[in-house]
């Protein structure tokens, strides 16, 4: 363990009190603390009453300002940190914030119960709301309060209600859906995993390669949703097809 005023063998210095932790990440003392209690930061070496720090503190803090000044809000940077390292390096927050960070869907929104369902223009259910949960769509938050983790799901989950599908069938429905795009995003990240990173990886993964990394990251997302799109609309339109020449052929048999 590095005591407070030595030097760690890369040349930083050792561990540092909040002041000192806040003025090395350029930061007030304020925000450290609000930081830790948010869980945006692992605890203190505690000595008696005071803390001390270390380089992943400051990594961690430096990845904070950097996502904030790029228009994340503290929420985003949270869940992009739940599965971050502990004691990762500047260098390895900054991969894991690249590989993560392009998937994350919207901010979660928090309405009540009565909300959604006022939304959805259906009856207020909390049975529905349990189906939800279960589909990991929202999370309850309250007696009467939700988070709902997807808008942009939610939107279009409403947008097929619009539509005179009943919201039971579309629940069903959507639990199947979930199933099969889960494998579909096993699959994709088990190409990537295989192929590229795992290159890097032989190649002693170099520092140096970490930017070219992060930018494959940042494209698979928009190539992977635009071949998954197309495909889709392939097998829909045959679909479709099959569909409704099998209820005309029943239509015109009665």
């Amino acid at each position: 363990m590095v005591t407070p005023g030595e030097t760690t063998p890369d040349g930083d210095d050792g561990e540092l009190t909040v002041d000192q932790l806040a003025r090395r990440a350029g930061v007030t003392v304020r925000n450290v603390r609000a930081y830790a209690a948010r869980g945006l930061l692992p605890p203190p070496r505690m000595v008696g009453r005071t803390g001390y720090y270390g380089r992943q503190h400051v990594a961690r803090l430096l990845l904070v300002r950097e996502m904030l000044a790029e228009g994340y809000t503290l929420a985003m940077i949270e869940r992009t940190l739940t599965s971050a390292p502990a004691t990762g390096s500047s260098a390895t927050l900054a991969l894991h914030r690249a590989l993560l960070a392009p998937w994350l869907p919207p901010e979660p929104e928090e309405i009540t119960g009565a909300e959604l369902a006022a939304r959805a223009a259906v009856p207020e259910s909390p049975a529905v709301v349990d189906s939800l949960v279960e589909l990991g769509l929202v999370e309850r938050i309250g007696d009467s309060r939700i988070r709902v983790l997807d808008p942009a799901l939610l939107t279009a989950g409403i947008q097929v209600l619009a539509l005179g599908v009943p919201i039971e069938a579309l629940i069903d429905a959507q639990a199947r859906v979930t199933e099969h795009v889960r494998e579909i995003a096993r699959t994709y990240v088990q190409m990537f995993v295989e192929t590229r990173w795992q290159a890097w990886v032989d190649a002693g993964a170099p520092r140096e390669q970490i930017e070219e990394i992060r930018a494959t990251v940042a494209r698979l997302q928009p190539v992977a949703a635009q071949a998954l799109l197309a495909a889709f609309r392939t097998e829909m339109a045959g679909t479709v097809q099959a569909a409704v020449e099998t209820a005309l052929s029943r239509l015109a048999e009665e």
